[in-house]
C-alpha cells in the first residue's frame, strides 16, 4: 500500500490569482513543460509516471478541502432540495422525451416503448441511488470524476471524465437541435427550413443548424451569471412545462383510441431493450444535479431528496407521456421529428400542437440550461487536478460561477450541434452514459468493501475476485444478447454467476464502511443490479456507434499519455513536497485559504479510521 500522492500547489499568491489571468502559468504551469528539455525528461519516465497514477487513489479530504481551493475563490452555497428537485426535472425533461419517444417508438419498439422507459428508469433510478451516496459524502463540483478518483484511481476517473465532458457536449447538442425542430413546428415549418444544407456531404453531418448555436450562446450567458439566478429560472419555467406536460397527457388522452394498442409488441422483446438503450438518453441530465452538490446548503438532506425526487417524478411522466402519444396515434405514423405536435394534428386539435411545441421549447432550454451548469462544474474540478488546464478551473469572484469552464464547453456543445445529426448523438451518448454509471456503481461497492488499513488482504482479493466475475458475467450476457437473436442458452450460465457473485460478495466479504449520512440500500445488490442492467444495455447499441466511442477514448489517451499525465504527476509530488517541507504553509491550503468548511471534511471511516491514499 503506497502513500497518498495526490496535490496541489501551495503558493498563496497562486491562490490570489486575478480571473481574467491568461498566462501560460494558468494553462501549463508544471514542472514538466517548463522547457522542451523538461518536457523531453518528462515522457521518458511516462510508464513510471503512468504506474504511480494507475494505482493511486484520492481522499475525501482531499477532494473536499485541497482540490477544491485550487479555483482560487469558493462556489456559493445557497441551493436547497427544493432547487435539486426543480434542477433535476428540468435537466431532465427535454429532448428525449419530446423527440425520441417518436423516434423509437415508430422504428425500435411500437406502443411497448413505455416498457422501454421502465427499463431505462429503472437503470437510472439505480444510478441515481449511488450517486447520491457520493454526492452526500463527497459534495464536490467533480460529480462521478471526483468520486472515482477516490474509489479507482486517477487514471479510471480520467477515461470516466474523458468521457463525462463528451456525455454533455453530445446531449447539449442533441437537445440544441431538437429545439430548432420544435421551433420550426411552432412556425408551421419543417426543420430543415431553418438549416443549412451542405449537399455532396453525408446527410449525418450536413445539415448546419445556426440556431442551435444561436440557442447554446444564450444559455451560456445565463449561465455565467449566477447559479441561484439560475435556478430561479429553471423553477419558473420548469413550473410552465409541468403545466404543458399536464395538458398535453390530459387533452391526449381525450384523443386515445385503444385500436392503437392492438399490437402492442411489434418488434419484440429486443426492440424494447434497443429502444431502452437509445431512450436513456431522456434520462441523462440528472448527474449534473450531484455536480451541485458543492453548492448545497445542506447536503446529507438536500441531495438525496432532491436526486431521487426528481427521479421518481420522471420516471413517472415519461411512461404517461408515452402512453398517450401512442394511444393517439398508430405508431407506423407517428412523426419522428416532433411527434406530439404532430399527433395532436392528425387528430384534430391542430390549436394544441403550437402549446405543445411551446412546452417542449421550454423543458429543452431548461435541460440546456442545467446541463451547462453541470458540464462547466465537471470541466472545473477536472481542472482542479491539472488534468486539464488549471485556467479553467478559477472561480469567479463576484459571480461564483466557474466563467472560463462554461465558456469552454459551451463553445464545443455549439460546434457539434451546428454539425451533426441528433440519431448519431443520441446513440453516442447512451454509451458514454452508460458506461459512466456502471463506473460509479463498481466504485460504490469498492467504497463500502475496501478500506485501507481495515480491509483485509485475504477480503481485498475475494472483492476483487467478486467484482471481476459480476462484471465478466454482465458483459458476457451483454454480448451474447447482442450476437445471438433467438438463443438463451448462455444467460443459463452467465445470469446465475452474476447471482452468486453477488451473493458470494454479500456473505464472504464484511462491508469495511458504513455511509455516515445516507447510503444506498441493499448493497450489494442494487449497485450489482445497476452494474449488470448498465452493461446489458450497453449490448443493445449499435456498432458504428461503439467505434465512434472507441475513436474518443484513443484521442483520450492520446492527450492523457502527453499531457494529462505528466501535468497531474507534478501537482501530486509538488503537494507531496509542500507537505513534508512546511506543514503550517500546507495547512492553510487544506483549509481553502481561510474557505474551507468544517462540514466538508469527512475523512474518516466509520469507526475513524483515517482512509489513507492508497494503492489497491
Amino acid at each position: 500500500m503506497g502513500g497518498i500522492s495526490e496535490g496541489g500547489s501551495t503558493d498563496m499568491t497562486t491562490i490570489k490569482r486575478r480571473n481574467c489571468s491568461c498566462s501560460k502559468e494558468d494553462f501549463l504551469p508544471e514542472k514538466s513543460f517548463r522547457n522542451w528539455t523538461s518536457y523531453g525528461n518528462a515522457l521518458s519516465q511516462t510508464l513510471t509516471r503512468f504506474q504511480d497514477r494507475l494505482l493511486t487513489r484520492s481522499l475525501d479530504d482531499t477532494e473536499l478541502n485541497e482540490v477544491r481551493a485550487r479555483s482560487h475563490h469558493e462556489m456559493k452555497r445557497n441551493l436547497t432540495w427544493w432547487d435539486l428537485i426543480w434542477f433535476g426535472i428540468g435537466a431532465v425533461i427535454g429532448a428525449g422525451i419530446f423527440v425520441l419517444t417518436g423516434l423509437e417508438a415508430k422504428t425500435e419498439a411500437g406502443p411497448a416503448v413505455v416498457l422501454s422507459y421502465v427499463v431505462s428508469g429503472i437503470s437510472a433510478m439505480l444510478s441515481v441511488f449511488c450517486y447520491t451516496e457520493f454526492a452526500v459524502e463527497i459534495p464536490v463540483a467533480g460529480g462521478s470524476f471526483a468520486y472515482l478518483r477516490v474509489e479507482l484511481g486517477d487514471f479510471v476517473a480520467f477515461i470516466a471524465a474523458g468521457n463525462i465532458l463528451l456525455e454533455y457536449v453530445i446531449g447539449g447538442a442533441a437537445v440544441a437541435r431538437s429545439w430548432t425542430s420544435y421551433f420550426a413546428t411552432l412556425l408551421n415549418h419543417k426543420p430543415d427550413d431553418f438549416r443549412i444544407i451542405i449537399h455532396g456531404i453525408s446527410p449525418d453531418y450536413g445539415h448546419l443548424d445556426p440556431i442551435a448555436v444561436a440557442v447554446i450562446t444564450i444559455i451560456c450567458i445565463v449561465a455565467i451569471i449566477s447559479t441561484k439566478g439560475t435556478s430561479r429560472f429553471n423553477y419558473i419555467a420548469s413550473i410552465i412545462h409541468a403545466i404543458v406536460i399536464v395538458f398535453i397527457i390530459i387533452a391526449g388522452l381525450t384523443k386515445a383510441d385503444t385500436k392503437n394498442y392492438s399490437n402492442f409488441t411489434p418488434f419484440g422483446a429486443r426492440g424494447i431493450f434497443k429502444a431502452s438503450a437509445v431512450l436513456f438518453f431522456a434520462y441523462v441530465g440528472f448527474d449534473a444535479v450531484s455536480t451541485m452538490a458543492e453548492e448545497t446548503k445542506n447536503p446529507g438532506r438536500d441531495i438525496p431528496i432532491g436526486l431521487v425526487g426528481a427521479m421518481s417524478i420522471t420516471t413517472f411522466v415519461y411512461c404517461i407521456m408515452a402512453i398517450t402519444l401512442c394511444l393517439m396515434q398508430p405508431y407506423t405514423e407517428i412523426d419522428p421529428d416532433a411527434p406530439f405536435s404532430v399527433a395532436f394534428e392528425k387528430v384534430g386539435m391542430k390549436w394544441a400542437k403550437y402549446i405543445v411545441a411551446f412546452g417542449a421549447l421550454k423543458g429543452m432550454t431548461t435541460v440546456l440550461l442545467v446541463s451547462a451548469v453541470g458540464q462547466a462544474r465537471y470541466l472545473t474540478h477536472i481542472a482542479r487536478t491539472h488534468m486539464a488546464p488549471p485556467w479553467l478551473a478559477q472561480v469567479h469572484d463576484k459571480t461564483g460561477t466557474p466563467i472560463n469552464a462554461t465558456i469552454v464547453m459551451l463553445v464545443a456543445t455549439a460546434i457539434i450541434a451546428f454539425f451533426t445529426d441528433l440519431t448519431i448523438l443520441s446513440n453516442l451518448l447512451s454509451i458514454s452514459t452508460l458506461f459512466i454509471f456502471m463506473l460509479v456503481a463498481v466504485a460504490l461497492l469498492v467504497r463500502r468493501y475496501y478500506v485501507t488499513g481495515v480491509t483485509s488482504e485475504s477480503h481485498r482479493n475475494r472483492l476483487i475476485t467478486y467484482l471481476v466475475l459480476i462484471l465478466g458475467s454482465s458483459i458476457a450476457t451483454a454480448a451474447y444478447w447482442a450476437a445471438s437473436k433467438h438463443g438463451w442458452i448462455a444467460y443459463v450460465i452467465t445470469v446465475p454467476i452474476w447471482f452468486l457473485a453477488t451473493l458470494g460478495l454479500k456473505l464472504f466479504v464484511p462491508q469495511a464502511r458504513d455511509p455516515k449520512l445516507w447510503g444506498v440500500p441493499l448493497v450489494p445488490w442494487l449497485p450489482s443490479a445497476s452494474i449488470a442492467i448498465n452493461i446489458f444495455l450497453l449490448g443493445s447499441i449499435d456498432g458504428k456507434s461503439f467505434m465512434r466511442f472507441g475513436v474518443w477514448t484513443a484521442l483520450l489517451l492520446i492527450y492523457y499519455f502527453f499531457m494529462g499525465l505528466h501535468a497531474s504527476y507534478d501537482t501530486a509530488k509538488e503537494a507531496d513536497e509542500n507537505r513534508a517541507g512546511d506543514p503550517a504553509k500546507w495547512k492553510a491550503v487544506e483549509e481553502g485559504n481561510g474557505t474551507s468548511r468544517p462540514e466538508y471534511s469527512m475523512g474518516g471511516d466509520e469507526n475513524g479510521v483515517k482512509v489513507s491514499n492508497a494503492t489497491m
